[in-house]
């Protein structure tokens, strides 16, 4: 029989397909009071909780449901991007401002160590309580958080760093001062600067990967995803109000996007299952964060070795294979030279075009 794992500490929060393992936790906090106030020994029936309460989580937790999935990816116990970078790296300087309005606190970034090598990171972080919600904007990052980023991603390519990206939004803010800022532009540059950066990029989906909003730093030689996490053209929500005209079916609408873990490596859109503990990374944060960091340290190693011309032709031909389009060249040939034509113009203007973050400085 396999050796059980240690029950973990109970979440605070419970989810609403968690309540058969809320009960038992219960079931065990009295048996404990009751062995303590009264001093008896009732070990065994101890024993036979925990026991179920691995078992119950166990069987839950396998047969979750995308709606589940991306319940527990919202989990408010769930580490954050910051819970990360305190944990992985060491020497974290956080970097402000995105020299044209202002500070955006949803999208953060800095310089620090990971394993004695300097990378520049950026991230998503959302906020523990109403104050620094309102603060960090539930985690959906305005303009000026993307041009943030870019300034930051700059200062990679200058020190040749490699570029870590922590995800975890809903979507980027689509209020009405951010469309003033030109949300869709700020997004848009970082796609084609990302895509043609000299630097080693690895993006891991800590939670939420929402819309355009993830993807704004998302971009990468390397997408790796948490196990429970969700990657998405639109929120659940978002897509059931467009299709079925009600949010209450957000259920169907999870289902039918396909955005869990495993159907995203399935199809090709991530590279890289990171493995969660039982229940999720919010009921063992110690082993959710050494998972993390032996999957960064795993694929920065594959990156290093790779010369600049690599790592942008690679990350090209890692997005231009997504998707089952080339099925129509083949049945109509007389199109794929022109279709090749196009590619190459496109790849050679990710290597000559000078980058328009260069030209927009000052």
């Amino acid at each position: 029989m396999p050796e059980l794992l240690p029950l973990m500490e109970k979440p605070k929060f419970s989810l609403d397909f968690e309540k058969p393992i809320r009960d038992l936790e219960i079931q065990l906090e009295a048996l404990n009071c009751m062995s303590q106030e009264q001093n008896l020994d009732v070990s065994s029936e101890i024993a036979a909780i925990k026991k179920k309460i691995h078992a119950t989580r166990r069987e839950i937790y396998a047969n979750l449901t995308a709606w589940q999935k991306v319940q527990v990816a919202r989990h408010p116990e769930r580490p954050y991007s910051l819970d990360y970078i305190h944990a992985i790296f060491s020497g974290f300087q956080e970097l402000h401002g995105d020299r044209r309005y202002g500070d955006d606190q949803a999208l953060i970034g800095g310089t620090a160590f990971f394993e004695g090598e300097a990378v520049v990171i950026l991230a998503q972080q959302k906020g523990r309580d109403t104050k620094e919600n309102l603060r960090r904007n539930f985690g959906m990052p305005r303009p000026e958080g993307y041009r943030k980023a870019l300034r930051l991603m700059q200062m990679a390519e200058k020190f040749s760093l490699p570029v870590i990206s922590l995800i975890d939004t809903k979507a980027a803010y689509a209020g009405i001062e951010s469309e003033e800022r030109h949300v869709a532009e700020a997004i848009a540059l970082n796609l084609r600067e990302m895509s043609r950066l000299p630097v080693p990029i690895i993006a891991i989906i800590l939670g939420e990967g929402g819309s355009g909003g993830a993807l704004g730093i998302g971009v990468a030689n390397r997408v790796l995803i948490l196990e429970y996490a969700y990657y998405s053209v639109i929120p659940p929500e978002g897509c059931a109000a467009i299709l079925w005209r009600d949010r209450a079916c957000a259920p169907q609408a999870a289902e039918a996007l396909k955005i869990g873990s495993h159907e995203l490596l399935r199809f090709g859109v991530v590279d890289e299952i990171v493995e969660e503990p039982f229940g999720g990374s919010h009921c063992n944060t110690k082993q959710a964060t050494e998972n993390v960091r032996a999957a960064l340290s795993k694929n920065l190693k594959h990156l290093r070795g790779k010369t600049p011309a690599e790592l942008v032709e690679e990350r090209y031909r890692k997005y231009r294979d997504m998707g089952v389009y080339e099925e129509a060249l083949a049945a109509l040939p007389e199109q794929a030279p022109r279709a090749q034509e196009t590619e190459d113009i496109l790849r050679e203007s990710m290597i000559t075009t000078p980058p328009a973050t260069h030209q927009m400085q000052g």
